[in-house]
């Protein structure tokens, strides 16, 4: 199974679209789990090595730069989300979705 994590203010809303992306990429046969997380954890997370692709989210798009420079170590994708893939609804999570499988190895 691959991994990916969305690095967020809080992880809290991002909980909730990780979960509904997960279950939307599962059931369009990926096998993909999608988990989130805060943005002071963002680069700890990173240096692990535990996730194909790192997203980070539109409220936390300032520390793009210093979070690709952790991803970078690892040579791992990492991508902006943006704020119309960043909503719980179905047309977010599809969009969401796409950005993840286009950007997962």
């Amino acid at each position: 199974m691959k991994k990916a994590l969305i690095v967020c203010a809080g992880g809290m809303s991002s909980s909730i679209i990780a979960k509904k992306t997960t279950e939307n990429l599962q059931k369009g046969g990926k096998d993909i789990e999608v988990n989130a997380t805060s943005q002071s954890q963002g680069a700890t997370i990173i240096g692990k090595d535990e996730y194909e692709l790192y997203l980070v989210s539109p409220q936390t798009k300032m520390y793009f730069d210093s979070l690709e420079k952790a991803a970078n170590k690892f040579n791992k994708p990492i991508v902006n989300i943006p704020p119309q893939a960043y909503v719980p609804i179905p047309m977010g999570i599809d969009k969401l979705s796409k950005l993840i499988t286009d950007n997962i190895d």
